[in-house]
């Protein structure tokens, strides 16, 4: 079917007003910053926007003007702006998870360390008690306390 050059020019109208909305970010609810949503704002059918259709010269500007948008760091879909954020802050928080286990993993080293080195000092220890003990030629001496008892005997 035939549109006449009056309808042509109504719908290119009312799909620009339609892109200008879309553009300001005043989003339908459940649309987007998209053809589809343009098409049905405008109330074309969104095939007329593809290929050598009518309208492509429109999808073309419409999309040319979304990126410009974007590049800006102007984002009219507030649904895209919040899931752009929304990776940016999962990025940070792998990146702070990475960094976490890092540290957990150095600190579980470090206290596995720490405690090998505690049980073979304590090891040592253990053996030249047993050395001394065994050793016939040292000698004990008295504990502080009977020492103390005898200095104060001898005044």
């Amino acid at each position: 079917m035939r549109i006449s050059a009056a309808q042509r020019t109504e719908n290119e109208n009312r799909i620009r007003a339609a892109m200008d909305r879309l553009l300001r970010g005043e989003i339908p609810p459940g649309g987007k910053c998209d053809i589809k949503t343009l098409a049905r704002e405008a109330d074309v059918d969104r095939t007329a926007f593809y290929g050598t259709r009518p309208y492509a010269h429109l999808r073309a500007e419409f999309e040319r003007r979304l990126q410009a948008l974007q590049q800006a760091g102007d984002i009219p879909d507030p649904r895209q702006a919040q899931i752009t954020r929304l990776k940016a802050e999962n990025a940070k928080l792998r990146e702070r998870l990475a960094a976490s286990e890092q540290a957990i993993d150095e600190l579980t080293d470090f206290r596995t360390q720490a405690l090998a080195r505690l049980a073979a000092q304590h090891e040592e220890i253990v053996h030249l008690r047993q050395t001394a003990t065994a050793a016939s030629r040292v000698t004990r001496l008295p504990s502080s306390r009977s020492s103390a008892t005898v200095i104060g005997s001898c005044s």
